[in-house]
C-alpha cells in the first residue's frame, strides 16, 4: 500500500473544497459531476454504505476544483451518517463554498436491508431562475 505522505501533503481525506474563478461567468451554465464510488458508515451497524452522488450546479463566480471535491468525498469515507444527513451536508458545503446560482446533490444509496434510498438536496440563489428550456426542431 501506497504511503501518502509520499504523495503529498494534500493526498489524503480532507474537507479542504478548492475554488477557481469561473470561465464563462456571462453565461448561466451547467457543471454536472458524477461520484460513482462514495462510501460512508451507516450510524446504526458501522457497515459500509455505499452510493452514486451527482452534483449539479449552475456557477455563479467560482467553479469547484476536481480533486479537492475527490478528497472532500474520501473525508466521509469512516464516518457514521443518516443518508438524508450526508447528502444535506454535502450540499451545505458546497453552497457555502461556491455560492452558485443554483445547486442540486443527488445520493443514490445500493440496497440496504432490501431498501434503496435516494436523497435530492437543492439551494437556488434567491432572486435566480432557470432559463426556459429551448426545444430544437
Amino acid at each position: 500500500m501506497a504511503d501518502l505522505r509520499a504523495l503529498g501533503a494534500d493526498a489524503g481525506p480532507n474537507r479542504d473544497l478548492e475554488t477557481f474563478p469561473n470561465p464563462g461567468p456571462e453565461n448561466d451554465y451547467t457543471i454536472r459531476i458524477r461520484i460513482p464510488e462514495f462510501t460512508c458508515l451507516c450510524p446504526k451497524t458501522g457497515q459500509p454504505d455505499f452510493a452514486e452522488i451527482r452534483v449539479e450546479y449552475v456557477p455563479d463566480r467560482l467553479c469547484i476544483e476536481l480533486k479537492s471535491l475527490k478528497l472532500y468525498m474520501w473525508s466521509f469515507r469512516d464516518e457514521g451518517a443518516f443518508h438524508e444527513a450526508v447528502t444535506n451536508q454535502m450540499l451545505a458545503d458546497l453552497r457555502d463554498r461556491l455560492a452558485p446560482r443554483f445547486m442540486r446533490v443527488t445520493a443514490d444509496f445500493n440496497v440496504r436491508g432490501g431498501l434503496y434510498t435516494s436523497v435530492i438536496a437543492e439551494y437556488r440563489k434567491p432572486g435566480w431562475q432557470a432559463l426556459p428550456a429551448v426545444e430544437l426542431p
